[in-house]
């Protein structure tokens, strides 16, 4: 892989917040993402609507949102797979993901079958 480890993670940053608007049709304020070992860590902030942040407060609001906002992604775990296969050239084996509806982030765990840091060393 000629690209360096910082270009990589650039560039997944990138095409999930394309993703993000065009799947979506809302994108996240920042997205950072790090590769270590067989994993891509990616961190969405500020991710929540104004309205969401209102439902939040209470419980049931708070799992609305969440369960809401999880299906929404998970359905589109097939093109988010196709992303990091087309950027990386790993296949995804698993993926994660969780929301916080206090700082309005997601984080995205792709757990890859092969240590992508390696190909950096």
């Amino acid at each position: 892989m000629s690209k360096s480890k910082g270009a990589i993670e650039a560039e997944i940053s990138k095409a999930l917040t394309q993703w993000e608007k065009n799947y979506l049709g809302v994108g996240s304020a920042s997205v950072k993402s790090d590769i270590l070992r067989d994993m891509i860590i990616v961190q969405l902030h500020h991710i929540l609507t104004p309205a969401e942040y209102s439902l939040c407060k209470d419980k049931d609001g708070m799992l609305s949102v969440k369960n809401n906002r999880n299906g929404l992604v998970e359905s589109g775990i097939e093109q988010l797979k196709e992303i990091i296969m087309t950027i990386t050239g790993q296949e995804v084996a698993s993926f994660h993901t969780d929301i916080s509806t206090h700082t309005g982030e997601r984080l995205m765990v792709f757990k890859l079958a092969k240590n992508l840091e390696t190909q950096f060393s």
